[in-house]
């Protein structure tokens, strides 16, 4: 009996030893091998940074409401489908595809540009020269509403390459928090007063005071300055003209020496098209004397 139970003993333990063995050879050619995702998208932390997102210009001065001031250098992110936007408010906006891909998309949509105004109100900010898009440039406009918490919170693509984002946040419940008037200093104030006045008075049209109107907000920086570019497109516009003047004159005196020439052939009087270069020479013969004027000499003969 002792020795059947030793029998018994010393099978299951040779069970218990080998058949881990016997199973995993038996499965081996079935197992998959699962590979660690790769990283090496464009959104690669690990990348140089000459090989991350590049802006075309650089971001626009802060400006509008002082109170929005305090989201310059914040981020606010917001994950729709698999893509992840970043929203860092008067700096820019990024769009991130959440994909294991060797090519996962990640790039720029708009760069802080200016403030869109109307009726006294900031309406929106805009986001504009982001990664190319076909023929022209991404760009975005972000839309402020009220929120109890600041937060990015819907991203759509109402047309190819042209992005709207809602941006939520407690410093614009205030009924007058994004009204414009109030954030121009008093020069500017007054600029717009008497615009209202003249516009009132019928001494300039609709289109002149939402031109002057524009003026001021340049002035504040909630606009991008066109002046800069209209000065240089005045400039060539200028140098075209005189250019264009100039050759019409070289053309009148061509034709007016063309004219001569042909009177003085109609009369049968000689005349010589080529510069005679002995001139000089002959006039140099003679003692000179130097006159009051400088420059002006007489030849005396020596005969």
């Amino acid at each position: 009996m002792y020795y059947l139970f030793r029998v018994i003993y010393h099978l299951v333990l040779i069970l218990t030893i080998c058949m881990p063995i016997f199973v995993n050879h038996g499965f081996a050619g079935k197992m998959k091998i699962v590979e660690a995702p790769n990283t090496f998208g464009v959104n690669n932390n690990f990348l140089a940074q000459g090989n991350r997102l590049q802006p075309k210009v650089i971001a626009s001065p802060v400006s509008g409401p002082a109170h929005l001031a305090h989201l310059a250098g914040r981020c606010f992110s917001l994950t729709e489908s698999v893509y992840r936007y970043e929203l860092c408010p008067f700096h820019n906006i990024t769009q991130h595809e959440q994909s294991f891909r060797w090519n996962a998309y990640s790039g720029i949509l708009g760069i802080w540009h200016e403030w869109e105004i109307a009726n006294n109100t900031f309406t929106g900010m805009w986001m504009r020269d982001g990664d190319t898009c076909g023929t022209r440039n991404r760009e975005a406009k972000v839309i402020l509403a009220c929120s109890t918490q600041s937060k990015l919170a819907q991203v759509s693509e109402p047309s190819t390459c042209l992005y709207s984002l809602t941006f939520e946040t407690p410093l614009v419940c205030h009924p007058h928090s994004l009204l414009v008037y109030p954030t121009l200093n008093e020069k500017l104030q007054k600029d717009w007063d008497e615009a209202e006045q003249a516009r009132y008075e019928g001494l300039i049209t609709e289109q002149g005071y939402n031109n002057l109107l524009k003026d001021v907000f340049e002035d504040a920086g909630f606009l991008k300055s066109q002046k800069v570019n209209e000065k240089l497109s005045k400039v060539a516009l200028e140098a075209h003209d005189s250019l264009q003047k100039c050759n019409e004159d070289v053309q009148k005196q061509h034709e007016e020496i063309t004219r001569l020439q042909a009177l003085l052939t109609l009369h049968n009087i000689p005349f010589d098209t080529k510069p005679d270069t002995t001139k000089g020479a002959r006039t140099a013969t003679g003692v000179q004397h130097l006159r009051g004027d400088v420059g002006l000499f007489e030849v005396v003969d020596q005969n």
